[in-house]
């Protein structure tokens, strides 16, 4: 891909910016916290074993360099952009939560000589020990991470990279400038960012928009409700019990895709893969829905012919798609693994092109819209052309099944919509097709 021109510039005029604003606003929060009366600490016991390593000030003091770095990496305005409002993004959570949520790093270090000792020594002369979780080093390395990850095409490269960042990571634990609380907290406000100012696609407020399908409302309140559950145990019980916010916050997304965001609040990306916020942030979820896809669908894992070369299947795994020549895939929450260079291409496709990938994300248990059914009709003509096609969805019993009959309906292979089920049904008996599967299908069985 071309760099765009002005970059340079660009970044520099972010860093003007940010850099002034990190000092001030951090600084800030600092001092007055420092005079408040109602700062608690939350530690936990295993951590009175944690060792101080003073060589670890150093990858510790690194993220400042790298946080300079990571500016020269941005291919596009766009990715530029959103890195930068991710790191301003973070910074305003974190120093909001210090303010709301003050708590202070008890452990004392004992003074410390030579190299290591001074940069400590310049650590301290601003950073008091008050702004703690969620943790801003480790929100900001997040997004940094993220961002050298993804530029890092050599396979010594990245793991050079993933070495160093580890590394950073763990510096704020052996250098005893935070308690373990703020590490997972500080990931999280991470991931939150660039969940928020995603590298493509349009931005999560910019699709939102107030269900309107009863149902969703339903699944919205569902999830919604356990993720209640879950965050009143995981306070209620505390200690290890914490861990349970993670699925509580996964389940809360999910309510939110369901009610505002819609299936592309999963961020699943035309190559079949959830953009790295999503997959850590839903992880709990998206585990969960992969066990339960598979669970239903042990007895009858293989795709089935509905006819001329169009299968009807569920999300494939590693090695389970090489017998086709495309994929249309009707889930939001399953990554699909199982493609090859060449995805994402179906107007291109070619008969001696390599094989195509087209996701349509669509929300689990929900009917896809017409639209989406349409595109899906039409993408099934177009590639079966070129050789077998396989549409799946998570289980491959409903979404992918109305998109198929869609694409019955539209060629003219079936006139009628009980027709094209009957048919699916012959070839997958547990297809499971609802009155609202109909609805959306109805239009087009209408069209000229």
């Amino acid at each position: 891909m071309v760099r765009e021109t002005g970059l340079i510039r660009r970044g520099v005029l972010w860093l003007l910016l940010l850099g002034p604003l990190f000092f001030l606003s951090y600084g800030l929060a600092n001092s007055y916290t420092a005079g408040r009366d109602d700062i608690s600490s939350l530690v936990f016991a295993w951590e009175r074993h944690m060792p101080l390593w003073p060589w670890t000030i150093i990858p510790y003091w690194s993220i400042d360099l790298l946080y300079g770095l990571s500016f020269l990496l941005p291919r596009t305005r766009r990715e530029m952009d959103r890195h930068a409002l991710a790191l301003l993004t973070a910074q305003v959570i974190c120093v909001a939560c210090f303010l709301l949520w003050p708590l202070r790093f008890t452990f004392e270090r004992p003074e410390l000589s030579g190299l290591f000792g001074w940069l400590f020594d310049v650590l301290m002369g601003f950073d008091k020990p008050y702004n703690q979780a969620p943790s801003l080093h480790i929100a900001l390395l997040v997004i940094i991470w993220t961002m050298f990850a993804r530029h890092a095409r050599h396979p010594a490269w990245r793991w050079l990279v993933h070495g160093w960042m580890g590394l950073i990571g763990l510096s704020v634990l052996s250098t005893w400038q935070h308690h373990f609380i703020d590490v997972p907290t500080g990931a999280l406000a991470g991931f939150v960012c660039l969940w928020l100012w995603p590298q493509q696609g349009p931005l999560p407020w910019q699709q939102a928009r107030l269900a309107r399908d009863p149902k969703r409302w339903r699944l919205a309140l569902r999830y919604g409700l356990g993720a209640l559950l879950l965050a009143v145990l995981g306070f209620k019980l505390g200690h290890s019990a914490l861990w349970l916010l993670w699925p509580a916050f996964s389940l809360l997304l999910v309510a939110l895709n369901y009610a505002l965001f819609g299936a592309q609040g999963f961020q699943k990306d035309s190559d079949g893969r959830l953009s790295v916020a999503a997959t850590a942030l839903l992880a709990p979820h998206l585990i969960a829905a992969w066990i339960n896809s598979r669970l239903w669908t042990w007895r009858h894992p293989q795709a089935d012919e509905v006819c001329e070369g169009v299968y009807l299947g569920r999300v494939p795994g590693a090695g389970d798609a090489v017998q086709f020549q495309a994929v249309i895939d009707l889930s939001a929450e399953l990554a699909c693994r199982a493609l090859i260079a060449g995805q994402a291409r179906c107007h291109e496709q070619t008969p001696q092109a390599s094989q195509s990938y087209l996701n349509l994300p669509s929300l689990d248990l929900v009917a896809p819209d017409t639209q989406t059914l349409q595109q899906a009709a039409e993408a099934i003509e177009h590639l079966r052309r070129h050789g077998p096609v396989l549409v799946c969805c998570a289980l491959g019993y409903s979404r992918s099944a109305s998109a198929v009959a869609a694409w019955l309906v539209v060629s003219g292979r079936c006139k009628a919509i009980a027709h094209a089920e009957t048919l699916i049904r012959q070839a997958r008996p547990g297809v499971v097709l609802h009155p609202a599967h109909r609805q959306a299908l109805q239009p087009l069985e209408t069209q000229p």
